[in-house]
């Protein structure tokens, strides 16, 4: 469990037409002299269109890597609660395991951080937005968090950053693992792992994970507890008939249902000026079921002794969700990506300066339609076609200085086409200290709800909307001390968005309408991310600051409701972005002792002050303060032998009463146990 958990800086990577590229690799790493085969995360895969794994030293852009050993020395069930340690991410779940998660990076919205799995782009086809509630943490698998605009190599959705997770192949991690534990509110978690290899040529994983739960209230003054089922399939396969070619398959299946309950105003309703506002209250009988299958195949080729590389692949996301109420099947959509790619890259120059150019096409199309029994809604079935070009170009000397550009071109067939570029650039002097900077754009294409609208005559779809846009830069140092044996660094980082796309309604011969714009306000974020990560003997320490400035201009009621019941119009008011706190803080401290049986890790996260939504009767906005929080949790393990482990933990130990999200109660004091197995 001494694995490593890094924070660094990378570049661009995947998409359509561009023009040039930068050496922006997207790993982390705490020693840039580091061997990667002593296992230390020092090398990134995804910030490059090329697929070369890149020390982390030579990456221009803010990247975190979480490795195996992190994931698993924080007993991490559920993957979005590690992302809480990553410096410049914000991380809101509605309620209990199973609702609904948002993962926000540098003030950018949850739908503007685009999300891969295994390599595949996860997701919704429909909604446009991954949701992290679906997804438990596989016993072995890699998180990769590279931050700041990366669509010049993306595409759409990558305003914020993007976020990989990678189950590790046979060969990186092979073997039988399987574990099993119970704890706190009827909850039981199994996952199991077989990997390893076939010969010279194959190598293979299959695994699983599980976890069910009888949940809690999640409505503040409720009692009826939200349970969840959540289960995660993966299978990879690696075939390398020759030393230059090989063969990459990936198939994954997740599966939730999860409780449900609605929202209303009812006698147990906050009042906020005055006004009672929405609130989550019991619904026995609501749920929801969600069910995607994700499916990757890629070839490569190498020639000329690895001087030119080309890759062809092509993928499938599949994602279904349905709710029921009491009375029955409620609504539902479908959704299906298409995506094919072409990736050629030519290596070039001498041992002092390589040189690295590629250039990739994307295709893609997405296909969603809704599910309504109560005929409101449109059904039909709405598709968008993309293709990008995609260039990027790097160059290093002496393994210190990293340059370069990338550029996007994104055709569609629904609205204006996008150009994005990046530019990035890293120094490493003698003395340890290395001094990075980025400058980008970004862009966002519009979702199908936005477009195309739900329900006839009340929720109208906007086809004129055009993509939102980013542009940011950030700048950076880093500082390795002890031989590697400890980093610090920080980075600097400015924003502005445009064309943000809202949704706003108002009342019409008493029927709501609602509808999408393109919101002409410029929105501005600036803030900094620090960090530092140390390995000293049997201790490892891993901490992250964020602060963050994101004010945001919404309309608001700001004066209490009139006594007379008259109507009062909202207002503009410049607050800090909602669910965006200014400060967020993660401390990570293990001992893993080499002569003992033992180790322990204890974990402290705090999440500052931050500004939530609520909403009266006439679905008019109100701004809510929410109080900060911190929560401890304390894990342990115990070897038994070389092939048995103990463990437990313990989540939220001082049972802090807290909300993340306004209206949803979050879980209290929690503890769990359990065994794993490694053969």
């Amino acid at each position: 469990m001494k694995g490593k958990f890094i924070i660094k800086a990378m570049g661009a990577s995947t998409a359509a037409i561009a023009i040039a590229g930068i050496a922006a690799p997207s790993a982390i790493a705490q020693s840039p002299a580091a061997d990667p085969a002593d296992g230390r995360s020092d090398i990134v895969v995804t910030a490059t269109r090329s697929g070369d794994a890149v020390p982390a030293h030579l990456i221009g852009s803010s990247i975190t890597v979480l490795d195996d050993q992190a994931i698993e020395s924080r007993q991490t069930r559920v993957l979005s609660d590690i992302l809480r340690d990553v410096p410049g991410v914000a991380v809101n779940r509605t309620g209990a395991i199973g609702g609904f998660t948002q993962v926000r990076i540098r003030g950018s919205e949850g739908n503007h951080v685009l999300v891969f799995i295994d390599g595949i782009k996860a997701s919704d086809p429909y909604s446009g937005e991954y949701d992290f509630g679906n997804l438990i943490a596989d016993e072995n698998a890699r998180v990769e968090v590279l931050r700041g605009q990366q669509s010049s190599l993306y595409g759409s959705d990558a305003i914020g950053g993007v976020i990989t997770y990678t189950t590790l192949s046979g060969r990186e991690a092979p073997g039988i693992r399987a574990r099993a534990e119970a704890g706190s509110f009827g909850t039981i978690s199994t996952a199991g792992r077989v990997a390893g290899t076939a010969g010279d040529n194959v190598d293979y994983a299959l695994s699983a994970s599980y976890l069910t739960t009888d949940g809690y209230p999640t409505a503040p003054a409720g009692n009826r507890d939200l349970g969840s089922d959540n289960l995660g399939t993966s299978g990879k396969l690696n075939w390398t008939p020759a030393p230059n070619f090989k063969v990459t398959a990936v198939a994954r299946y997740s599966y939730t249902k999860a409780d449900l309950n609605e929202q209303a105003i009812d006698a147990s309703s906050p009042v906020v000026l005055r006004y009672p506002v929405i609130t989550t209250i019991d619904t026995p009988g609501h749920y929801y079921r969600n069910k995607a299958f994700y499916g990757l195949v890629r070839a490569e080729l190498s020639l000329f002794d690895d001087a030119l590389t080309t890759a062809l692949s092509g993928q499938i996301t599949d994602a279904n969700r349905d709710a029921y109420k009491a009375s029955g099947y409620s609504y539902g959509d479908r959704g299906r990506r298409y995506r094919g790619s072409f990736e050629n890259t030519v290596r070039f120059g001498n041992d002092h300066v390589k040189n690295r150019f590629t250039f990739a096409i994307d295709a893609e199309r997405e296909e969603f339609r809704n599910v309504d029994p109560s005929g409101y809604a449109f059904t039909g079935e709405h598709r968008i076609d993309t293709i990008g070009f995609v260039s990027q170009y790097d160059v290093t000397v002496d393994d210190r200085l990293a340059l370069g550009v990338s550029a996007r071109i994104d055709a569609n067939d629904r609205f204006r086409d996008a150009a994005t570029f990046r530019a990035t650039g890293s120094y490493l002097f003698d003395s340890g200290t290395r001094i990075h900077a980025a400058y980008g754009s970004g862009v966002k294409a519009p979702s199908a709800s936005e477009l195309f609208g739900y329900v006839d005559g009340r929720y109208i779809g906007n086809p004129d909307l055009q993509p939102e846009r980013s542009r940011g830069w950030e700048a950076g140092i880093e500082q390795s001390l002890l031989d590697g044996g400890l980093t610090l660094g920080a980075t600097y980082f400015r924003s502005r968005f445009y064309n943000q796309i809202e949704t706003a309604g108002t009342f019409v011969g008493g029927v709501y309408l609602s509808t999408s714009f393109n919101n002409a306000v410029v929105s501005r974020q600036r803030g900094v991310e620090a960090y530092a990560n140390a390995r000293l003997g049997d201790w490892r320490v891993d901490a992250s600051y964020t602060y963050l400035k994101a004010p945001q201009i919404i309309n608001a009621l700001v004066d209490p409701a009139p006594l007379d019941g008259a109507f009062q119009p909202a207002v503009p008011v410049e607050t800090q972005a909602a669910r965006r706190p200014r400060n967020i803080a993660s401390f990570n401290l293990s001992y893993a002792p080499e002569a003992l049986p033992f180790s322990a890790t204890l974990t402290v996260r705090y999440n500052g002050k931050q500004v939530d939504y609520a909403f009266n009767s006439l679905y008019q906005r109100l701004l809510v303060d929410m109080k900060a929080f911190t929560l401890v949790n304390l894990n342990a393990t115990w070897d038994i032998g070389r092939k048995v482990q103990l463990f437990g933990r313990v989540e939220n130990l001082f049972d802090d009463h807290y909300q993340e999200t306004f209206g949803y109660a979050a879980p209290g004091r929690a503890a769990y146990g359990g065994v794993r197995l490694k053969l």
